[in-house]
């Protein structure tokens, strides 16, 4: 088996290798084009040429072959045989119907809603603001409103995300325990539907802000989850449903900085049995010089939203602040950990 970019990478000179890192955002772009030009879906049926790839896309034949042959370069593609080219499993996920599909993410990471903050990151640094407003005029979450386009993308890269954690995260805990769960910020309700379908007696709701629980319904109709998952509208930073064994906020906590972390965790709490228990899905940043996404990330977090990752000691804070006691970080196949607590 050929080795991996990442391999072959490593066996290159620190220069060489801190080259490649500082050319990142050329690959963002490289593939993000492939993604907007639907290569991975083109390919589906097999290797392609270059030429046939550039008719079907409408596309400068040899330019395309320069973006394909650069992408193959780092095993996004593989050049099969001369201008003739196919999937690897990179550019699998990058199919629109792959399962955890990241085509979204790709479209979404390339946008200059998502460049703009980048090329600011030196401020959020030195002052530890976010500068999304800054570069926009509105924040995070008005942009998306006002801009139907952007908001799909969005959405598509937040679908393939949580497609890929979804199902890690109803095979890592123990669901069943429960007859009732509050997805809390649970978008089109991909992580709940994917417990249900693991746990057949179990009961959901998906609790969202109106216009996101609207769209939420198509969702879990067609999971034939109708009969046994709620849709309701509303603001998390008001109050949530009550009513629930277990609520659950799947990559939602970090968005926001501590005060507003800690205000959503109230607003649980108050609605919480004392046998409830508290289950957040994030990443949880290790210590030293561990690789971790969710350190990127985390920057992320910084320079468009003022949120943040955290470590286990981090969350136990905030549990603490929002009078709950952390029981235990549960790692998933994913990079995600569900971290538990219970009301205290």
């Amino acid at each position: 088996m050929a080795a991996t970019y990442f391999e072959r990478l490593s066996q290159l000179p620190p220069g060489v290798q801190l080259d490649y890192l500082i050319a990142g955002g050329w690959i963002t772009q490289a593939v993000g084009v492939a993604a907007e030009l639907g290569i991975a879906d083109l390919l589906a049926d097999g290797p392609k040429l270059s030429t046939e790839l550039a008719q079907a896309t409408g596309s400068h034949p040899q330019a395309l072959y320069r973006l394909l042959r650069a992408l193959a370069s780092i095993g996004v593609f593989t050049e099969v045989e001369p201008e003739r080219f196919g999937l690897t499993p990179m550019a699998e996920v990058l199919r629109d119907d792959a399962p955890g599909s990241l085509r979204g993410m790709a479209l979404f990471r390339a946008e200059h809603v998502q460049w703009g903050p980048w090329a600011q990151l030196g401020h959020s640094i030195r002052t530890g603001q976010p500068v999304f407003e800054q570069v926009h005029g509105v924040d995070f979450w008005e942009y998306f409103a006002q801009h139907p386009a952007a908001s799909a993308i969005f959405n598509a890269a937040m679908k393939g995300t949580m497609g890929q954690v979804a199902d890690t995260v109803a095979a890592a805990y123990d669901f069943s325990q429960f007859s009732s769960i509050v997805d809390v910020g649970g978008g089109h309700g991909a992580t709940l539907s994917a417990i249900l379908r693991s746990n057949s007696a179990l009961q959901g709701v998906v609790f969202d802000l109106p216009h996101v629980a609207e769209g939420a319904k198509e969702a879990v109709r067609a999971a034939d989850l109708v009969e046994r998952c709620d849709i309701v509208g509303g603001d998390m930073f008001e109050q949530v449903p009550a009513g629930g064994d277990a609520y659950m906020l799947s990559r939602i906590i970090h968005d926001w900085d501590d005060e507003r972390s800690v205000a959503i965790l109230k607003n649980c709490r108050r609605v919480m049995g004392p046998r409830a228990r508290l289950l957040l899905v994030e990443e949880v940043i290790p210590p030293g010089d561990t690789l971790s996404f969710g350190k990127l990330m985390d920057l992320n977090m910084l320079v468009s939203l003022g949120g943040q990752e955290r470590t286990e000691a981090e969350y136990r804070a905030l549990y603490e602040a929002a009078g709950f006691a952390l029981t235990q970080a549960i790692p998933t196949r994913s990079r995600v950990s569900i971290i538990e607590g219970e009301p205290v």
